[in-house]
């Protein structure tokens, strides 16, 4: 029945040129982008992969099953700003909160995905964690997570965050007093902020 009915609305959505709600989902049952980064999960690597094309980077925990993580793909990812801003200034790696995958962690230690979700204090997904660029190539004792989302936030505020990144706010501002003034620019614009779509 659900399959129908994303079938249905890909084809609704097509002839108005917007993204189609079904996503890929891999054999761990994780839903896919395109335009996720490829990565060999060796964090370090990664970000320094990321801070050579001056973009941060972003890991994303997730697990089977998860409706949230679900939603994250199909209603933020389906935004063309947020997935096409993301893809422009972040790599995006994608873990399973249950995975056994081996991954380096920055320190170097090799532990699976789950260990590492333990390691690093993450219990419930999606859970999406930030690096940003100035930490490439630092001792692993100093490279630190610059933002946390823990759980699904909606595109308003999942975009504000990948703003908040982007733009360096996090080194001085909170992320509500961001997000605020994110809303009041979006008001004098003339736009709708959508803050619970």
């Amino acid at each position: 029945m659900l399959t129908r009915r994303l079938l249905l609305a890909a084809a609704l959505l097509a002839p108005l040129g917007l993204p189609a709600l079904a996503q890929e989902i891999s054999d761990d049952g994780l839903h896919k982008q395109p335009w996720f980064y490829d990565s060999f999960l060796e964090m370090g690597a990664d970000l320094e992969d990321a801070a050579a094309e001056s973009k941060g980077l972003i890991v994303i925990f997730e697990q089977r099953g998860c409706p949230y993580c679900r939603e994250l793909h199909e209603v933020n990812f389906a935004i063309p700003e947020i997935s096409e801003y993301q893809a422009e200034h972040f790599y995006t790696v994608q873990l399973n909160l249950w995975g056994d995958r081996m991954v380096t962690d920055f320190d170097g230690e090799e532990l699976s995905e789950k260990a590492l979700a333990q390691k690093w204090l993450v219990n419930f997904t999606p859970t999406i964690v930030f690096f940003s660029p100035d930490s490439a190539g630092a001792p692993s004792e100093d490279v630190a997570e610059s933002f946390r989302m823990p759980g699904y936030f909606k595109p308003f505020h999942y975009g504000s965050a990948l703003e908040y990144l982007t733009s360096g706010a996090y080194r001085d501002t909170g992320f509500q007093r961001f997000t605020r003034a994110r809303f009041l620019r979006f008001e004098e614009e003339g736009k709708d902020p959508s803050l619970w779509d």
